[in-house]
């Protein structure tokens, strides 16, 4: 195993997290905050050991394999992630580090879970640093690292397919590289649009772009307490709402669209089921809140439209507490917590690929009973879905929830609330945010248990990295030559 690669890449990548730092520090320096000598003295740690390790390895071979792309980028979220809790410990935002470390991984791994009681108390430096986290994670460190580390001669490949181990995971370019810079240019330009319509909208300039970054993450980490509640006004939460949405998306249907092939987007079918399920769930909500509430059509369509989306996209934003609408609107809400965006999208969870794959497969296995000679394959947009990809599916399904049941059965030994325990373990997996009972969307994780605080931000990481990323390296064979 080429260990120092894998060091090399890990202090690249802090040195990368150190300049976010100074950034962060110069945010903080404008607003006039408490906290610009903790960015200061964080970024000069982050980058002070980054090139250390950089330039003690800074002759390792550049191949990187299977094997290391896999501990790197499981290394990496908690690196970035260990780091990135010395702003709020040195700033004395959040003092213990266990709920500095939780509040760093739930923004890196676009969770959104937080532990923060009063969030407008919190000096501007420190409310951009939790956005940025989350805009960073969104796209994928790795995927910025895919345009970065070609330029010191280390490919990018093994870090990619670690990183996006999804079905079919679509390259809009054959260079891995360049790749990774269209996903990005394509980010920061919705992010651009999306700040410059909240501004308009009525938010301040500052609200407008920690609420950008961390919308194009489908992270959900606000600037108020409230969450968008905080901003009653249509206009805002018909514009979260559309980019929630957009970052759910496939990012190569983007690209296609500035491009303009708007047929192959009409045309894809995981893009038809995203769009059928964020309906019918809307309209399904709307209806009940019209028969159980005071609301308006508009204000009753506008409430379910953008839950829904929230909670589809994995975002996790609030404009309302589900916990308090009727039990049946309640659960369905709860049903989209095991959907997520797309593949290819920044959202978590198990992904509308991998659902349409699997109910086509137990369809197609009821017409293979009645005929079992006949060769019936299951297809997706046309094609025939290989084998080996309906196998990692439906093992990607089965795996999941066999750690949902029994993470929540050993979460109840630290939260004896029965909903709270499988809201609190099913919002970790799918990196929603809110969940159900004590952490629902009016609530927090403050009091969870350190033991718990862990044992979420473990399932943090695992939704975030797809499982077998990470529980790959819990495999013995995984460290034998």
């Amino acid at each position: 195993m080429n260990l120092k690669i894998i060091f090399k890449v890990l202090g690249l990548l802090l040195v990368v997290e150190g300049f976010a730092m100074l950034l962060t520090s110069v945010v903080a320096l404008i607003y006039g905050g408490n906290d610009t000598v903790a960015f200061l003295i964080s970024a000069g740690i982050n980058l002070g050991i980054g090139a250390l390790i950089t330039a003690a390895t800074w002759k390792a071979k550049k191949d990187i394999g299977k094997r290391e792309g896999f501990i790197i980028v499981t290394m990496v979220w908690l690196v970035f992630s260990f780091f990135g809790s010395l702003p709020y410990i040195l700033s004395g935002s959040i003092p213990r580090f266990t709920d500095a470390f939780f509040e760093t991984i739930s923004g890196f791994t676009t969770t959104g879970s937080s532990i923060l009681n009063d969030i407008e108390a919190l000096p501007h430096g420190i409310l951009f640093w939790r956005s940025i986290t989350q805009w960073l994670g969104g796209m994928g460190i790795i995927v910025l690292s895919l345009a970065i580390l070609p330029v010191f001669g280390i490919g990018g490949m093994q870090l990619f397919m670690a990183e996006v181990p999804g079905p079919t995971p679509d390259k809009i370019s054959p260079r891995i590289t360049q790749t990774a810079k269209t996903l990005w240019g394509i980010y920061i330009l919705f992010t651009v649009l999306e700040t410059i319509l909240l501004w308009i909208g009525g938010m301040t300039f500052f609200d407008s772009i920690c609420h950008s970054f961390t919308t194009m993450a489908t992270g959900g980490f606000s600037t108020k307490q409230a969450s968008i509640a905080h901003w009653p006004s249509p206009f805002i939460q018909y514009v979260i709402t559309f980019f929630m949405f957009l970052a759910g998306t496939n990012f190569t249907l983007s690209y296609m669209a500035i491009t303009g092939r708007f047929s192959s987007i009409v045309k894809d079918e995981e893009f038809k089921y995203y769009s059928l399920i964020t309906l019918c769930f809307s309209a399904v909500i709307t209806g009940g809140l019209l028969l159980s509430s005071h609301l308006n059509f508009e204000g009753a369509f506008r409430e379910a439209l953008f839950q829904v989306v929230s909670i589809v996209t994995t975002t996790g934003f609030a404009t309302a507490d589900y916990l308090v609408w009727p039990p049946f609107l309640t659960m369905l809400i709860f049903a989209l917590f095991f959907f997520g965006g797309s593949a290819g999208s920044t959202g978590g969870g198990i992904k509308i690929m991998r659902i349409v794959i699997l109910a086509k497969n137990g369809y197609y296995e009821l017409k293979r009973l009645v005929h079992p000679r006949a060769v019936i394959p299951v297809k997706f947009n046309r094609h025939s879905v290989d084998s080996k990809i309906v196998t990692n599916v439906l093992a990607f399904f089965m795996l999941y929830m066999v750690i949902f049941f029994v993470s929540t059965i050993l979460f109840t030994l630290i939260e004896p609330d029965m909903e709270s325990s499988m809201g609190a373990v099913a919002t970790s997996l799918g990196n929603i945010g809110p969940g159900l009972g004590s952490v629902g969307p009016a609530e927090n994780f403050y009091h969870i248990s350190p033991l718990g605080k862990w044992f979420l931000s473990f399932l943090m990481l695992l939704g975030r990295l797809e499982l077998f990323t990470v529980l790959v390296l819990f495999s013995p064979s995984f460290w034998k030559e």
